[in-house]
């Protein structure tokens, strides 16, 4: 039995008192402000106390709680700084480590999938596991050829936890939307539920990685390990050293800030373009900077874990949003709103004015613009501000704008990209990657005729 709650009436009675406390911390912080204390610190203490409950919880049951949070933890450079603090703490901590569970429930699990000998596989295995996360531990090892591999072990009833925790969280999603300004928290939740079979199916990731380890095998800017084993809940890849991009973000030097930017960006839009799948889970503990770049040594690659959640597109991304793109930034607000409408993000029943939503987007797609942008979390504050108030004219319009669900998971991996380029702080030259990466982008007549394809279509079209 792992230390992985899983009886759901446990892991309802932890989740079903988090808005109590919320609640409770409230009226606490009316009576601070009743007896005279100032309210900005009486928000602040508050946003502190609330962020150590919340994901303090997240972390300690693991499953779709924790993979809950590991997807807010993109976005906490769209809180006020004066507040972002415990939320960094907490998110990093999130992002890279959770309890283990014992070493006699590895060792059951290993037996029940690979075998009563499953020791004679390999030439060493540590029982103290070198990551745990949200449904699964990794522990190194060795193979039997001599190969340093990670062994990636699923927590016995991780399914029903997932699915448990997850309809949990979006019974109270109403109250967890204030706690990150400028994201629907009920649609994450319900993308996240959507792919709970493939995130626990470790065949399905075994095949994306291995896709990607045969495509970025000779690449001098990508690294992503190759798959040994996989055997049910059980997956044997090579092992990879390097820096965690947790590490980069709290104690980087601006060089190495610079160029995980760089190739987190060029990742995010030549993988679809080369394997025909989108990595979709670019929170910073899935990602390593190991040195040896082009230039040497004191160079730096980017190294890729994780692939249990992807998109599949196999024709890469769809034309339609590079040449949406390229017109909104040609200011071509009519020829915008015209396909816009035509993919469904403006529904029929509503009618907008072209310009209010060219202007709506401007700003989003500012570090398209330039030839290089420096992705800042007063940047990213900015927006969240801008889209989440609901005085301004820009969550008005936001409110009317329809996601089809084709491009739901393509627009989370998008945000929570830019959320780690502004927690890096790194100088990007993203017009570069979208100009060589993203279909219907480039300039030339190929871009003002995109494809009529959707996500759907190309999807059809390979089944076919």
């Amino acid at each position: 039995m792992s230390d992985l709650p899983r009886k759901a009436v446990t892991r309802t009675a932890k989740l079903a008192a988090l808005p109590l406390g919320f609640a409770g911390r409230a009226t606490w912080g009316l009576g601070k402000r009743i007896v005279g204390e100032s309210a900005d610190l009486v928000g602040r203490e508050l946003q502190q106390r609330t962020a150590d409950q919340l994901f303090k919880v997240l972390g300690e049951l693991k499953g779709g709680a924790m993979k809950f949070g590991q997807a807010l933890s993109v976005f906490e450079s769209a809180l006020p700084e004066e507040v972002a603090g415990p939320y960094r703490v907490a998110l990093t901590k999130l992002q890279e480590a959770a309890p283990p569970m014992p070493t006699r429930t590895v060792h059951s699990v290993l037996e029940e999938r690979l075998g009563a000998h499953w020791r004679e596989l390999f030439e060493e295995f540590e029982d103290k596991p070198a990551a745990a996360a949200s449904i699964g531990q990794v522990h190194r090892a060795v193979w039997h050829d001599g190969r340093e591999v990670a062994v990636k072990v699923q927590y016995p009833g991780a399914g029903e936890a997932l699915v448990s925790d997850l309809t949990q969280l979006s019974r109270f999603a109403r109250l967890l939307g204030p706690l990150v300004p400028g994201v629907d928290i009920k649609p994450l939740i319900a993308e996240l539920k959507d792919r709970v079979s493939e995130e626990l199916d470790y065949g399905l990731e075994a095949q994306a990685q291995q896709a990607h380890a045969d495509e970025f095998a000779d690449d001098p800017d990508v690294v992503v390990p190759a798959v040994v084993h996989q055997r049910d809940q059980v997956l044997v890849t090579e092992w990879m050293d390097g820096v965690p991009l947790s590490e980069v973000i709290a104690d980087g030097t601006q060089a190495q800030r610079d160029r995980a930017g760089q190739l987190l960006a060029r990742f995010l839009f030549s993988g679809p373009a080369r394997t025909g799948l989108l990595h979709a889970d670019p929170h910073p503990g899935n990602f390593r900077l190991l040195p040896g770049g082009p230039d040497g040594e004191d160079d730096w690659r980017l190294g890729v874990l994780d692939f249990g959640t992807v998109d599949r597109l196999p024709g890469g991304l769809p034309s339609t949003i590079g040449a949406a793109l390229r017109m909104a930034l040609d200011g071509e607000a009519d020829a915008v709103y015209e396909m816009l409408s035509a993919e469904g993000f403006v529904k029929e029943s509503i009618e907008l004015d072209p310009e209010a939503v060219l202007d709506y987007l401007l700003p989003i797609i500012e570090p398209a613009q330039a030839d290089e942008f420096t992705f800042t979390r007063g940047w990213m504050r900015s927006q969240a501000a801008r889209i989440a108030d609901p005085r301004s004219p820009a969550y008005q319009l936001g409110k009317q704008l329809n996601l089809p669900p084709s491009y739901l998971l393509i627009h989370r991996v998008t945000l929570s990209t830019i959320g780690v380029l502004c927690q890096l702080g790194a100088t990007v030259r993203l017009r570069e990657e979208l100009e060589q990466w993203l279909p219907g982008f480039a300039t030339g007549p190929e871009a003002e005729e995109p494809d009529d394809e959707g996500p759907d279509d190309e999807q059809a079209a390979a089944e076919a």
